[in-house]
């Protein structure tokens, strides 16, 4: 893969495919998962999100992407910590009680501790 910069790249270069080319848009296309999708989630859906906010004027595209690539990697991460809990339960489903205990006992998570009550 060639030096690239910029935040894109470097998401890019962490989900393990290569940006976007010339003329192609990151997350173009239909929602199926694929070399040229590199954030699952939609980014005009999160470009919503974020331009909600009466403190936000403008948001780039990069901005929105490396926001959803992160919320992506959030959610991901939290998934799987609270799925430890759930095969402790001997279950594959993950309840609300897996993301308490997830958010209770690892210390990324304290500033979560009481969102969900």
């Amino acid at each position: 893969m060639a030096a690239a910069a910029g935040p894109v790249a470097a998401a890019a270069a962490a989900a393990g495919s290569e940006p976007a080319g010339p003329g192609e848009e990151a997350g173009a296309g239909p929602q199926c998962p694929g070399p040229a999708r590199l954030a699952r989630l939609p980014l005009a859906r999160v470009k919503a999100l974020v331009k909600a906010d009466p403190d936000v004027t403008l948001a780039s595209q990069e901005a929105v992407f490396v926001l959803a690539r992160a919320t992506e990697l959030f959610v991901e991460t939290i998934a799987k910590d609270a799925y430890v809990y759930a095969q402790q339960g001997k279950r594959k489903t993950l309840q609300r009680k897996d993301l308490d205990n997830a958010i209770e006992a690892i210390d990324e998570f304290a500033f979560l501790e009481g969102t969900l009550d």
